[in-house]
């Protein structure tokens, strides 16, 4: 299956490269009860290319997340009584994002005290794209800061009962009232928000994309941790857009649009290989290479 047209491709990799081509991902979850959504996102983004990938979890899960894969780098962060990072984590996880090339956070996190002014300091202060998700949207929820100069790129990936935290909480409104008030987040944020759902939206402020890979199979839990993990390592890899002269890492909206696809192209491999209701987190991480070599340059020739 190919992609759209307009949507970019990855680049094929020079035979000379090296692991520090591709990026270094922080990711910054966890907490007692969801160790294994960090170890989704961060497995995701290895699956999509990522040179290194770093997990950031509270101590007392870090045995747990790093038990999931050893190709994960995990570094274990003071917690709090809560389960979830304690406030005096913060200083040591921004010491860590300055050498990150992308970074994702909310896969897990929690709601513990510390958590708020964590998320509030990586949206104000984070100079490289980060992808926000889960908890870290409830942070920063009902409006986020706004953007000053210098911080790298935004990307918020809610579900429409996130989205719905963004506007007040109030009835639920429908899809198309959900989309409008996506686009309008994009734009009084000034970056980028990935609407998840059926034809999920990806919304820069100033236009919209909508998506039709994907199935109601994916509509359990994990799934969005894989996607964050997803726009993390796709966000490090070169590729080539339509009419580009040579590779070069895709834009905010570029990698939100690529990661929707392969996402969705993920899900659908996996409900025809066990049948939708049985689809699981991992049998997403399992297809996304199937999904990613049907995105490649080559694959179009």
């Amino acid at each position: 299956m190919k992609p759209p047209a307009d949507l970019p491709r990855l680049a094929p990799r020079a035979r000379n490269s090296q692991k520090h081509d591709f990026g270094r991902v922080v990711v910054i979850g966890g907490a007692r009860g969801m160790a294994g959504a960090p170890a989704l996102a961060a497995l995701a983004a290895l699956r999509c290319g990522a040179g290194l990938v770093e997990v950031l979890v509270p101590d007392t899960v870090a045995t747990i997340t790093a038990g999931f894969d050893p190709c994960l780098m995990v570094r274990g962060m003071p917690a709090g009584a809560d389960g979830c990072f304690a406030p005096a984590s913060c200083p040591s996880i921004m010491e860590r994002v300055a050498g990150a090339t992308v970074v994702a956070v909310g896969p897990g996190l929690g709601r513990g005290e510390g958590i708020r002014p964590l998320v509030t300091r990586l949206w104000a202060d984070a100079a490289v794209p980060t992808v926000f998700d889960a908890d870290a949207l409830w942070a920063l929820a009902p409006a986020p800061p706004a953007t000053t100069a210098g911080p790298g790129p935004r990307l918020l990936t809610p579900h429409e009962g996130e989205m719905r935290r963004f506007t007040g909480g109030g009835p639920a409104a429908d899809r198309a009232a959900l989309e409008d008030a996506a686009a309008a987040l994009a734009a009084a944020c000034d970056g980028v928000v990935l609407l998840k759902g059926p034809d999920t939206l990806v919304a820069d402020g100033a236009d919209r994309w909508h998506n039709t890979t994907g199935n109601p199979g994916m509509a359990t839990g994990g799934s969005g941790d894989v996607l964050s993990g997803m726009i993390a390592g796709l966000a490090c890899q070169p590729c080539l857009p339509p009419g580009a002269v040579g590779p070069r890492r895709p834009t905010a909206v570029e990698v939100a649009r690529m990661a929707a696809w392969a996402h969705g192209r993920a899900g659908d491999i996996a409900a025809a290989a066990v049948g939708e209701v049985s689809v699981t987190a991992t049998d997403l991480l399992a297809a996304v290479p199937r999904a990613l070599a049907e995105m490649t340059a080559v694959h179009d020739r």
